[in-house]
């Protein structure tokens, strides 16, 4: 049975009233996969915006499996200390990861997060040797739209990203780059600018569910 475990920002845990990518990816792989599956993760929560704090329960639809490793405000500068225990404890062997506008935004410039990203790896690896891990770019939000310095690091960390993936892919631990969703726009596929709708949900799963078939055999294109 394959375990999957969704690791993310807060365009991964949502917030209380949204579906979640992560429903649609579910929907995805109970209609298409043709085995049995999981989802895990320490974390089910919902980011509660009047709380400032992840404590909702509130999804959109509620019954469905709503566990992963996502926070509102993290990125891949603190899910690296947190993942190899995650992965321990969950028996986690597909990670699907959506991380590094945050530590772009806040934290960490494009070769600082790249150094993340393959600490992340490594430390993953030390948890389950045979962890699959499949990660989608940065995908640029409005601030890059606006910022052209921030927009340059954001297409810095894409390409510093894409040869993390290539150094670090291996036959018994792949390491694989989701292509971006290429019909994405900000302005139709997110509520905020950032933070996506019903369609950017879509479109994230998509990406993810379309690279699975692809380079591993799971499940089947991306039908939504």
């Amino acid at each position: 049975m394959l375990r999957f475990m969704p690791v993310g920002d807060s365009m991964t845990i949502g917030s209380a009233g949204e579906h979640t990518w992560r429903y649609r990816m579910w929907q995805h792989l109970r209609d298409t996969h043709g085995g049995p599956f999981a989802i895990v993760g320490p974390r089910e929560t919902l980011y509660d915006k009047a709380a400032d704090a992840p404590t909702s329960y509130a999804y959109a639809d509620p019954d469905f499996p709503r566990a992963h490793l996502a926070g509102w405000g993290e990125g891949w500068l603190h899910m690296a200390p947190l993942i190899a225990e995650a992965v321990r404890a969950q028996r986690a062997d597909v990670l699907l990861v959506s991380l590094g506008l945050i530590d772009l935004g806040f934290y960490t410039n494009a070769e600082q997060t790249a150094e993340n990203v393959r600490r992340f790896v490594a430390e993953a690896r030390t948890a389950n040797p045979r962890v699959r891990i499949a990660v989608l770019p940065v995908i640029p939000n409005v601030r890059a739209a606006e910022d052209a310095p921030f927009a340059a690091q954001v297409a810095l960390f894409n390409e510093l990203l894409a040869k993390a993936a290539a150094d670090l892919d291996e036959p018994r631990s792949p390491l694989l780059l989701a292509s971006p969703p290429p019909s994405y726009d900000i302005h139709r596929d997110t509520y905020d600018g950032t933070h996506p709708n019903t369609s950017g949900e879509h479109k994230i799963a998509s990406a993810f569910a379309d690279a699975l078939h692809q380079a591993w055999g799971v499940g089947e294109p991306y039908r939504g």
